[in-house]
C-alpha cells in the first residue's frame, strides 16, 4: 500500500471516528475536567454536610481506632443506620467520617450502584447529614456524584462502563491517527509550518492550522487518557498484556482462613493495619458482610504516588486478624507500579495542582477538536458539490 493512498484511509478513520464519537469525547472531557476538582467541589458545594465543625476549647483533632470503634457502635445501634458497610476516617481536622451502606441486591447491567453515604462529625460524633452516592441528581449534595457517573458510567451501570472503555480504544487510534496526519517531512521549515496557528482573514485556515498544530500537542495527552480509561473500564484488554511482561497481583477476592472463633472488631483491624504501615493514614475499611468475609483496608502512605485514599490495600482475616494479602504500590513489581500510576495520571493526581491544572485544560480539547474538525469537513463536503 502506498504511503498517500494509507494517509488517505487513516484520514478517513480519523474523521469518521470524531463524527461518530465526537460527541461522547466532549462530554468525557467536559466531566473528566470538573471531576479533577472533585473533592474541592464537593465540599465546597456541601460545606454543612463535608465540612467538620469547630472544635471546641481545648478539643484535639484525633483519628484513633477507638474512635473509629466508636462511631461504627453509635451508628450500628441507631435503627435509622445500622452497621456500615464501609468507614472512611476523616484525613484532617477539616474532614468528616464517611459510613457508606451498599444498596442490598446488585443491580442489573443498566443500573447504577447507589451506595448512601452517612456524615459522622470528628469532634462531636454526631451525624451530620447523609445523601446517595450514585444518584443522578442536579441539587448540591447529588451534583458531583451524578458528574462522577456520568464520565464512568454514562448513568446506565456496566452497559455504560462498557460504552465508556470502547470510546477509549476508539480516543487512542484518534490520537495515533492524528499523529500521523500530522507528521511533516523532517525539516525545519515543514515542522514550524505544522506547528503554527495562523489566520490571516480566514476563519478555514484557523480552524485547520488550529486543529493540527493543537492536535498533535494534546495528543500524548489525549492517548494517555484513552489508554487509562481503557484499563479502568475493560481492564480484561489491558491487565492480560502486562501480565506477559511483569508479574500482576491476582485481584480475586479471598476468603477468610479461620472459620471459627469471634470476629475481630474493626479498632482491632485498623490497630493491624497501623502495626503494618505505622507512618501511613488509614483512609478506608470494608467491613465484612458475611462470616467468611475479610476486612479490606486501604492506607495511603506518605511516598505514594496516588492522592486520597491511597493505593495500599491490606486484605484480613476478620477472625484472626491475619494478613491475608499486602497490595504495596511502593513495593510492588514493575507491571502493578505501571497499572498503579495510570490512575494518578489520569486524574492529574501524580503532579498535584499543577497535574490536575493541565487534565483540566486538556478536558476542554476535545469539545475544540470537534468544532474545528467538523468546520473542516463540512467545508470540504461543500467544495465537493
Amino acid at each position: 500500500m502506498s504511503k498517500r493512498l494509507s494517509k488517505l484511509l487513516i484520514g478517513k478513520l480519523h474523521l469518521y471516528a470524531g463524527l461518530w464519537f465526537g460527541a461522547l469525547f466532549v462530554l468525557l472531557g467536559l466531566t473528566g475536567s470538573a471531576i479533577a476538582w472533585m473533592p474541592e467541589l464537593d465540599t465546597w458545594l456541601n460545606p454543612t454536610l463535608l465540612q467538620a465543625s469547630k472544635p471546641a476549647q481545648g478539643q484535639v483533632f484525633q483519628v484513633t481506632p477507638a474512635t473509629v470503634q466508636t462511631v461504627v457502635d453509635r451508628l450500628t445501634a441507631d435503627p435509622a443506620y445500622g452497621k456500615p458497610s464501609q468507614i472512611n476516617p476523616p484525613s484532617d481536622e477539616h474532614d468528616v467520617y464517611v459510613a457508606s451502606y451498599r444498596q442490598k441486591g446488585k443491580p442489573d447491567a443498566f443500573q447504577v450502584a447507589i451506595v448512601r453515604q452517612v456524615m459522622v462529625d470528628p469532634y462531636t460524633l454526631q451525624v451530620k447529614g447523609e445523601r446517595e452516592w450514585g444518584r443522578f441528581g442536579l441539587s448540591r449534595p447529588l451534583l458531583m456524584s451524578g458528574m462522577f457517573h456520568l464520565h464512568r458510567y454514562l448513568l446506565t451501570g456496566d452497559v455504560g462502563k462498557t460504552i465508556t472503555g470502547i470510546s477509549g480504544v476508539v480516543l487512542l487510534l484518534m490520537a495515533l491517527s492524528g499523529i500521523w496526519l500530522w507528521w511533516p517531512r523532517l525539516q525545519w521549515k515543514a515542522i514550524r509550518r505544522a506547528l503554527t496557528v495562523s489566520h490571516g482573514g480566514s476563519w478555514p485556515r484557523f480552524n485547520y492550522t488550529f486543529h493540527k498544530a493543537a492536535g498533535f500537542v494534546a495528543a500524548p495527552v489525549l492517548a494517555l487518557l484513552a489508554f487509562s480509561g481503557i484499563y479502568f473500564n475493560l481492564p480484561q484488554l489491558v491487565v492480560p498484556v502486562v501480565g506477559m511482561v511483569s508479574g500482576v497481583i491476582d485481584k480475586d477476592k479471598l476468603s477468610n482462613v479461620s472459620q471459627h472463633g469471634p470476629a475481630i472488631s474493626v479498632a482491632e483491624a485498623m490497630s493491624a493495619a497501623q502495626q503494618l504501615y505505622p507512618h501511613g493514614q488509614v483512609s478506608r475499611i470494608a467491613l465484612p458482610a458475611k462470616p467468611n468475609v475479610p476486612y479490606d483496608i486501604r492506607v495511603r502512605q506518605p511516598d505514594e504516588i496516588a492522592q486520597g485514599d491511597g493505593a495500599t490495600r491490606i486484605t484480613l482475616d476478620s477472625r484472626s486478624g491475619q494478613t491475608l494479602r499486602i497490595s504495596d504500590p511502593l513495593t510492588a513489581s514493575a507491571g502493578e507500579r505501571f497499572l498503579g500510576w495510570q490512575f494518578p495520571l489520569h486524574s492529574g493526581q501524580a503532579f498535584g495542582v499543577v497535574g490536575r491544572s493541565i487534565i483540566m485544560v486538556f478536558g476542554l480539547m476535545p469539545l475544540a477538536f470537534l468544532l474545528t474538525g467538523s468546520m473542516i469537513w463540512w467545508k470540504r463536503r461543500r467544495s465537493r458539490k
